[in-house]
């Protein structure tokens, strides 16, 4: 019997999870970055402007979601203002499952707001909670994933080579839906491909997907090779384009993450898995043990387009890079014996 592990009912919606736009630092008004974002034939986009949810349901329509959420950030205190380049920080984003939930938790009446303070009016807040307080440790950062989920978010770990944070780090933070496994930093020469990074949280026992953000503000003329927008996406899989079902997908891991490359199916058959891809040079996949496999391009040149490989549940979860002749990614979720039914 076969079973997808990315579905093949529905879809597939090109998304930018990780968004700024004039309501933080972002360059680009809400109604340009949708136009924009639509030229490069995107359907969903994720607002997450910093320290300030402002919804944008007035956006969506049936060729486009727009996402309401927020980025929140942690760094260091213990280091003179003029070092901010060489703290260590912790950035999170927060979308919201239901297009209604406009109320943004881990609210402050006076901080954190940085850059946008002129907007704080626009957001909304339980006036019965108190301020919360942030704090750069391992504590606050994980109560806020998890709460965040508990109130109805996705909850993202972004760019943590741009936050110049490692192993010591984000090893602790426990309770995120998703690491960001590519950025658009990459279009500034930061190192914001991080699979080191998903395999480390995954075998410190999380189990999260990986996503792919622009985290675009513009500051580039939007035809520059400089300009994040279209750096890296993810390919959600849903029944239809509407908020609720992008949000239920994300939710069941219905989707993969890309700097290029494409993945048309992915399922299990008789305890062997299948992928199909766009042309790559590379297909391979690694496991929770000291185990690889891989299928190369020939030596005539010729590409690879799918692949077979076996399974066991001996080897722990697995996950799956392509590699495309361009040097680009693409990298699905990691999948866990127990939770495919493999035996």
């Amino acid at each position: 019997m076969r079973k997808y592990l990315i579905s093949n009912e529905g879809t597939f919606y090109k998304a930018n999870l990780h968004c700024h736009s004039t309501m933080s630092d972002g360059k680009l008004t809400p109604e340009e970055v949708k136009e924009h974002y639509l030229s490069l034939g995107y359907s969903v986009v994720a607002y997450t402007d910093h320290d300030l949810m402002v919804c944008h349901n007035d956006l969506t329509d049936e060729n486009f979601v727009a996402l309401n959420g927020f980025e929140v950030e942690f760094w260091e205190k213990d280091k003179p203002a003029k070092a901010w380049a060489f703290r260590s920080q912790c950035h999170i984003n927060f979308i919201a499952l239901d297009q209604d939930n406009d109320i943004q938790p881990f609210w402050h009446r006076s901080k954190y707001i940085i850059g946008n303070n002129h907007l704080r009016h626009l957001g909304k807040f339980d006036e019965n909670e108190p301020d919360f307080e942030r704090w750069y440790d391992e504590w606050c950062i994980s109560r806020m994933m998890r709460e965040g989920r508990e109130k109805g978010f996705f909850v993202t770990y972004n760019h943590p080579c741009w936050s110049r944070e490692n192993y010591s780090h984000y090893s602790k933070y426990k309770g995120m839906n998703a690491l960001e496994i590519m950025n658009g930093a990459i279009q500034s020469g930061f190192e914001d491909y991080c699979p080191y990074a998903y395999d480390d949280i995954l075998r410190g026992g999380e189990k999260i997907y990986c996503i792919a953000g622009d985290d675009n503000h513009n500051r580039h003329p939007l035809d520059s090779v400089y300009s994040e927008s279209g750096a890296c996406w993810t390919m959600i899989k849903a029944e239809k384009l509407t908020y609720k079902a992008i949000t239920d997908s994300m939710l069941a891991g219905n989707f993969y993450a890309s700097e290029g490359p494409e993945i048309y199916e992915l399922y299990i058959e008789d305890d062997k898995l299948f992928i199909k891809t766009s042309p790559a040079y590379r297909i391979s996949i690694n496991y929770q043990g000291r185990k690889a496999n891989c299928v190369m391009k020939e030596k005539d040149g010729a590409m690879v387009t799918e692949a077979v490989f076996e399974l066991s549940k001996k080897h722990g979860y697995f996950r799956l890079t392509v590699d495309g002749p361009n040097g680009k990614h693409a990298c699905t979720n990691a999948y866990f014996p127990e939770d495919i039914g493999l035996i």
